[in-house]
C-alpha cells in the first residue's frame, strides 16, 4: 500500500522549475584591463512568472566582494538565455568564492507561491 501511495505522488506532482546558472565552476582569466580578471557566465530563465535576476559575488563567509558585471540587475524573458561578464579586481580574487544569481520578484507580484531563488556557482 505504501509503494502505491509514493507512486501516485511520484507520477502526479509537480516540479520546481529554477532559473540555471551555468558554468558550474567557472575560472577568472585576465582581461584586457591590467589588473581586472574576467569571467563569463550564462543565465537561463525557466521561470514565466520571474523576468528579473541580480548578480552577486560573495566570500567564503557569504559577505560581498566588490565586482562589476554587465549589467548587474538582468531581464531575462521565460526561455530565454543571457551572457554576463563578471570583473573583479586582482587584490579580491583570493577573497572571492561564489558567483551567484538571484530572482528577484516584483513587488506587483502578490502570487503568494512565488518563492525567489539563488543559484551560486564556486571559483575555481
Amino acid at each position: 500500500m505504501r509503494i502505491l501511495i509514493i507512486l501516485v505522488l511520484v507520477l502526479t506532482g509537480g516540479y520546481a522549475s529554477a532559473h540555471q546558472w551555468t558554468p558550474t565552476y567557472p575560472k577568472l582569466k585576465p582581461s584586457h584591463i591590467v589588473g581586472v580578471y574576467t569571467t563569463k557566465m550564462e543565465l537561463f530563465n525557466a521561470r514565466k512568472e520571474i523576468s528579473y535576476y541580480s548578480v552577486g559575488v560573495f566570500d567564503k563567509d557569504w559577505k560581498k566582494v566588490p565586482f562589476v558585471s554587465t549589467p548587474s540587475l538582468l531581464k531575462v524573458r521565460h526561455l530565454d538565455k543571457k551572457l554576463v561578464e563578471i570583473y573583479l579586481h586582482k587584490r579580491d580574487i583570493k577573497r572571492a568564492h561564489y558567483i551567484c544569481s538571484k530572482s528577484k520578484i516584483l513587488s506587483s507580484v502578490r502570487d503568494p507561491s512565488i518563492i525567489a531563488s539563488r543559484i551560486c556557482s564556486k571559483i575555481k
